[in-house]
């Protein structure tokens, strides 16, 4: 399941966010630790795709993807050394697949900022600086047990010697490691470091609801004139949404909401975009299966096998997988029918070097 860890300092609508997404009610005042445990929250992917094929193969059931958002307590400046119970706090970043950066851009007197005013370029920085000193902590800690078995074996592990000491010189540098050009053994091998700059980033920025509706918000111009935010944007992902707004709209009955949300030309939630933008920086795509009058969505990432795709649903499909039935979503749509589809010759047969396609709709055959 796709897990993103909603990060900020304290004070800048995260748990507001939260609530909004998930519809749990996290705690919410105006404190700088509210927040004392990470809440998490499972939501389901939304999905018009799958909405469609349940109004024409009407199953019994219809389960879409889900994605768990984690809402972590506000970091402070001094977090990489414990302060605000930092290490606590970046421990339950070190699981997620990616961080939502929220960053307080709307002016409210009834809520305080930490720093006493609000300042979006500055914010960002001070929580990059944390991330980055917190990498450099575990990666020389890392380099420093490693020592001995460089010392003993320096022809076997020379590789691996020159490209952590690189991953360190980048982070003393002030440079986020996701900004690197890295393969998916890189993003393996940093994964399993725990580094947390390595993990990629959707920047939300919380608005207020009279900017939510601006083309072009005044933070966001401000906000590309900064350094660190313009050389990351390529990587990043960015969703401007109000949180304040979001949780109304929650509450609201569904004809209600959708009829708000027409009003104020929001075509999508902020929860849609956030889902979205997080699909899109972590390579995943949709496949669809249909079997015992059960429709489910999975999400997997974005060149995944056939046999890895079945060992999605369960381990033993991968062990045992003979071939898979494919359908295209569009084509499913036209017929259907999945029996009509196979009597038409529009049902294909794919082997285990089939890369598997969004939006596909795959019967898995195995022993």
């Amino acid at each position: 399941m796709l897990s993103v860890g909603i990060i900020g300092l304290p004070n800048v609508g995260k748990s507001t966010l939260f609530n909004a997404l998930t519809e749990v009610q996290a705690n919410i005042s105006n404190y700088p630790f509210t927040t004392i445990n990470s809440n998490v929250g499972v939501v389901p992917v939304p999905d018009p795709e799958l909405k469609k094929l349940n109004e024409v193969l009407r199953p019994q059931e219809c389960t879409p993807s889900f994605v768990q958002f984690i809402d972590i307590a506000g970091l402070v400046k001094g977090a990489s050394q414990g302060e605000g119970l930092g290490n606590q706090f970046l421990g339950n970043i070190r699981d997620v697949d990616a961080i939502a950066h929220l960053v307080r851009c709307f002016q409210d007197t009834d809520v305080s900022h930490v720093l006493g005013s609000v300042d979006p370029g500055r914010d960002i920085e001070i929580i990059e600086t944390e991330l980055l000193l917190a990498d450099l902590v575990v990666l020389s800690s890392a380099i420093e047990k490693q020592e001995r078995i460089w010392k003993t074996h320096p022809k076997k592990y020379t590789g691996e010697k020159k490209q952590w000491e690189s991953y360190r010189e980048e982070l003393e540098a002030g440079t986020p490691l996701r900004t690197l050009p890295l393969s998916k053994d890189d993003h393996r091998e940093l994964k399993a470091l725990g580094m947390l700059t390595a993990k990629p980033v959707i920047y939300v920025l919380n608005l207020s609801e009279d900017e939510i509706s601006q083309l072009s918000p005044p933070c966001l111009d401000k906000l590309q004139e900064n350094t660190l935010f313009h050389r990351d944007s390529d990587l990043s992902e960015v969703v401007t949404v109000s949180a304040q707004l979001e949780s109304e709209i929650q509450q609201l009955e569904v004809a209600e909401k959708e009829l708000f949300m027409k009003e104020l030309e929001m075509p999508r939630s902020g929860l849609e975009r956030l889902i979205q933008q997080a699909f899109r920086i972590l390579g995943l795509i949709t496949f669809y299966t249909v079997a015992n009058e059960k429709l489910r969505a999975w999400e997997i990432p974005q060149g995944t096998k056939a046999p890895q795709a079945a060992g999605k649903i369960h381990s033993k499909m991968e062990q045992g997988f003979i071939r898979a039935q494919v359908v295209s979503w569009n084509d499913l749509l036209q017929y259907g029918d999945l029996k009509e589809m196979m009597l038409q010759g529009r049902v294909r047969t794919e082997g285990k070097d089939y890369e598997v396609q969004n939006r596909d709709v795959i019967q898995f055959l195995f022993k």
